[in-house]
């Protein structure tokens, strides 16, 4: 599991930042919340996502999937948005079919929103941007309050 080199939104300096951290990653010069973006393999899901403390946004996808390239973007533009909220999580199921197995893929790409090791959302396909921001915050939303009445 490597570090991924990731510029602040707010002062621009490039952080190291962990693909497993006790954690939110925030710069280290301003201090603000930085986009947590990695990817994962079968090997290193667990670590990298089971064990997070915010909110998973996971990828399912595979490099030779038209709408898997169209979404990846948009889905990484969200993860520096919700940066403190969201750790985006890439699999390729081609390399991790297990992790696929897991999630019961059928198609790609398959996008799921996992809290605290259970999926609160998932959905299939490449939508528009500004659905998967919607779909995203009301999901991170209606997460945030089942935590609370918990």
């Amino acid at each position: 599991m490597d570090n991924t080199v990731i510029a602040c939104d707010a002062c621009g300096r490039r952080n190291r930042v962990p693909a497993v951290a006790s954690g939110v990653p925030r710069c280290a010069q301003c201090h603000g919340p930085i986009p947590w973006m990695t990817d994962a393999d079968t090997a290193t899901f667990a670590a990298v996502a089971d064990s997070s403390k915010i909110a998973v946004l996971l990828d399912l996808w595979a490099p030779w999937c038209g709408p898997c390239r169209m979404v990846s973007p948009a889905l990484e533009r969200l993860a520096r948005e919700f940066a403190g909220r969201v750790k985006l999580v890439k699999v390729n199921v081609d390399e991790a079919p297990a992790v696929a197995d897991r999630f019961g893929v059928k198609g790609i790409p398959t996008l799921v929103v996992l809290r605290h090791d259970e999926i609160v959302a998932r959905q299939t396909g490449a939508p528009p941007e500004p659905a998967l921001r919607t779909w995203l915050d009301d999901t991170l939303r209606t997460a945030s309050r089942s935590a609370r009445r918990a």
